[in-house]
């Protein structure tokens, strides 16, 4: 069956093991640098990176995906699949057998009862978790035994690894979330802020948009690691101190996510004291364009919901301009050189998935001020089109990030070459990515009318990343600002496809619909408009051996194997 095939050869595959000290802690301190400052330790109420890959050091889910984006066990014995009997003959139940004696980091005994509470905890209507998509069609979690739980479905998944597979869908600890259910989570600082976890790592200290002090986790289920005693994961500052703290000064051991023009990185590495790791998988820089009215006259319901459709971005005919007047392959030299290609995908991979729209790929002024012309824009004595009296004027958002500022103001001039007047403006990143429920500047609030960021998926299948458009996965008051349908788009035919997705067992029918899937949010409603497809670029430091970078999941998946080489 295709489900063979989509596991990507993952039942084979065992736990990495690389050369660690002898005994735990015997490395002193590992010092992280992520410049966008985590704020949150519990992914199930953040959608941010920074968040997830902070609390990745200390929750974990039940497999992983490694380096190549195969599956591999961690808190299970192994990877559930059809030949194993882990997954059942109609699709329909995935069963999932835990490694005996772990522990939490408390010394209480870790059981497929956490795992159900997990479920129960995401599901909960009005808890507002932000991966809820990886819950999808799940009727009901069973616990067998102590070592044994069953999620089944309410219909055949092909694809069943959307729960406890990544380091968006780790496990909490029942004991510790039990008063932390529905709408009484996001109040629960203690627990957000200082999970119980099974991980390598210990919180010690948290101070949200600054620094996390950690170590070493006592009752971690391998005696010999981590290597590292402790850990510092410092937040805030911008790429470029991020990357001389690692490759020029040499202060840290780590820096994530380093956005930077190639000739930037390419000096900073010729210093000898660390080197860059690049990894390519589903990241995509991209536009998200607001489907809904932000004007601040309208209350917060009313900007989020299609009742209040977007005076100028309602029509497709100006966020196509938008699209065409753009041209990617500059984007890609001026900003990221090898670790960017241009792309018109959302999903850029794997191949499988990928659509071959190519039509965003020459930019084309001519055709933009076409469209604008036949939708009525006509062009103004001082350069700026107008309509019925309305301004073509946007303001355009994005984190605050040297190589997206450029992007920005690129992408200005193009726009004002096809007539749209065009406000920047950044937002440092740990409020950007946010899950804070008051700020008006996260991304799920959009109160802006075009922002830019990079979104991707963990894993080599796109269900859930999909299923983020689904109508009523929009970010709102009710849902506490929760959900992933940022641009807020809505279209009864997509959820269709969706539910025809989750359906569909057959490798290459669910490579067609992923990509008409694609293709429906980029190319026929532009709602979504790709930039560049990312690869994930970090550094480390020469002396920090272990690392194993991974696009298909959190880079810090393996962090437990980490050394310091003598």
């Amino acid at each position: 069956m295709a489900l063979k095939a989509l596991l990507v050869g993952s039942a084979a595959a065992l736990m990495i093991t690389a050369p660690a000290s002898a005994e735990r802690g015997t490395d002193g301190k590992l010092k992280l640098l992520y410049w966008q400052a985590p704020s949150i330790l519990n992914p199930y109420l953040s959608s941010g990176i920074k968040d997830i890959e902070a609390a990745s050091l200390v929750v974990e889910p039940l497999g992983r995906h490694d380096e190549d984006g195969f599956m591999v066990p961690y808190l299970a014995q192994e990877i559930p699949t059809l030949e194993n009997g882990g997954v059942a003959a109609d699709l329909k139940s995935i069963t999932w057998s835990l490694k005996p004696d772990l522990t939490w980091s408390d010394g209480s005994p870790f059981t497929a009862r956490d795992v159900k509470f997990t479920g129960d905890y995401c599901m909960d209507p009005e808890a507002g978790c932000s991966p809820l998509a990886r819950f999808a069609d799940v009727e009901a979690i069973e616990v067998i035994d102590d070592l044994t739980v069953t999620i089944r479905f309410k219909i055949a998944k092909p694809y069943p690894y959307g729960p406890f597979m990544g380091a968006q869908s780790p496990v909490l600890q029942a004991a510790q979330f039990a008063n932390c259910m529905g709408a009484t989570a996001p109040a629960c600082t203690e627990e957000n802020f200082n999970p119980i976890g099974t991980g390598p790592f210990v919180v010690r200290d948290f101070r949200p948009n600054d620094v996390i002090e950690m170590v070493a986790n006592d009752h971690y289920r391998d005696p010999a690691k981590p290597a590292f005693a402790s850990l510092t994961l410092k937040g805030g500052g911008d790429a470029a101190a991020a990357g001389r703290a690692v490759l020029e000064t040499g202060e840290f051991d780590y820096a994530w996510n380093l956005q930077l023009a190639p000739d930037v990185l390419e000096s900073m590495e010729s210093s000898g004291k660390g080197t860059t790791v690049v990894a390519f998988g589903t990241a995509v820089e991209r536009l998200d364009i607001n489907m809904t009215d932000p004007s601040a006259d309208l209350g917060p319901d009313e900007r989020s919901t299609a009742a209040h459709p977007h005076p100028i971005l309602s029509d497709a005919r100006v966020r196509e301009a938008l699209s065409l007047a753009v041209d990617r392959d500059v984007l890609v030299e001026v900003g990221y050189g090898d670790a960017g290609r241009p792309t018109c995908n959302i999903v850029p991979a794997p191949a499988l998935y990928a659509s071959d729209n190519t039509a965003c790929l020459v930019q084309d002024i001519d055709a933009a001020n076409a469209l604008l012309e036949a939708a009525g824009w006509d062009m103004g004595s001082d350069g700026i089109r107008v309509k019925d009296g309305t301004r073509l004027s946007l303001l355009f958002t994005s984190p605050t990030n040297a190589v997206r500022q450029d992007s920005q103001a690129l992408i200005k001039d193009w726009w004002a070459s096809i007539g749209v007047e065009t406000e920047l403006r950044n937002i440092d990143g740990s409020v950007f990515f946010s899950s804070d429920p008051g700020s008006p500047d996260t991304m799920q609030k959009f109160y802006a009318d075009v922002h830019m960021f990079t979104s991707g998926y963990s894993g080599t299948d796109p269900e859930g990343y999909l299923s983020w458009h689904r109508c009523g996965n929009e970010p709102r008051p009710a849902s506490q600002w929760q959900g992933e349908n940022y641009h807020r788009f809505c279209d009864p035919a997509y959820d269709e496809m969706i539910d025809s997705f989750a359906r569909t067992a057959e490798l290459s029918q669910r490579g067609e619909i992923a990509r008409k899937m694609n293709d429906m949010l980029t190319n026929e409603s532009h709602s979504l408009i790709p930039l560049v497809a990312r690869g994930r670029v970090s550094a480390h430091a020469n002396t920090l051996s272990g690392v194993k970078m991974t696009a298909w999941d959190s880079e810090l998946w393996n962090v437990a194997d980490w050394y310091r080489t003598k």
